[in-house]
């Protein structure tokens, strides 16, 4: 059966610092915050939005209207705010040309994610782009994969054989373990080789380059 690779976007396929947070820092600043330094900043690039806001506001209407004013920077400014990570664009063209099935699977939401996927170089050898709804039905890393799997018709034991899903930070290994997936953790994105290791990941690519060696010999356990 056909290898299927999931990709992370945000620290994996695209380095998006900037723009998040700076979308980040304008909803705070709207709903009269008094900030976050840069550091924790760089610590809401991965978790769903809801979640991060939801440590900074008790109140959900006061969560809802920070997503919303997020959201407002995003579509017209931050989306654009990012940049390709160097070599990535040559292992996806490899692992596509080594007869992968590859898609995106991301916490952003999916409209923000298809525009972005849609500008890459490389986003036409993504078969799909899986991302978030705007309501937060689906907006955690095992739902999202979850989505991925239904999408492409694979049941559990199909997944299990041939899946991999790919990400820089301890909530992508976490949902490749949900279900029973292979996680290869990247180390040029957001988390770090603890953070990676202690979710449990199969294994951990330190440069771009070394993605579709590991990725096309499954017997590897490790690249370093």
């Amino acid at each position: 059966m056909r290898t299927t690779l999931f990709f992370d976007l945000d620290g994996t396929l695209i380095d998006s610092a900037v723009g998040i947070t700076r979308c980040v820092r304008h909803s705070l600043e709207r709903m009269g915050h008094p900030g976050l330094p840069d550091a924790a900043l760089r610590g809401w690039i991965g978790p769903a939005l809801r979640v991060s806001y939801g440590r900074l506001f008790d109140d959900p209407a006061d969560v809802e209207r920070a997503v919303m004013l997020y959201r407002e920077r995003y579509d017209a400014e931050g989306w654009a705010e990012h940049t390709v990570y160097a070599g990535v664009g040559e292992a996806v063209e490899t692992l596509h040309a080594a007869g992968c099935r590859l898609a995106v699977v991301t916490a952003k939401n999916e409209p923000h994610a298809r525009r972005i996927v849609d500008t890459l170089p490389f986003g036409h050898r993504f078969d799909d782009v899986v991302g978030a709804t705007l309501d937060g039905r689906l907006s955690h890393k095992p739902e999202l994969i979850a989505e991925a799997l239904a999408r492409f018709g694979l049941g559990a034991d199909d997944a299990r054989a041939t899946c991999t899903m790919i990400g820089d930070r301890h909530l992508d290994i976490a949902g490749a373990a949900h279900h029973g997936l292979r996680g290869v953790g990247v180390l040029w994105g957001f988390g770090d080789e603890a953070e990676l290791r202690d979710a449990g990941a199969h294994a951990i690519a330190d440069a771009p380059a070394a993605l579709p060696g590991l990725l096309l010999d499954r017997a590897v356990t490790t690249i370093r």
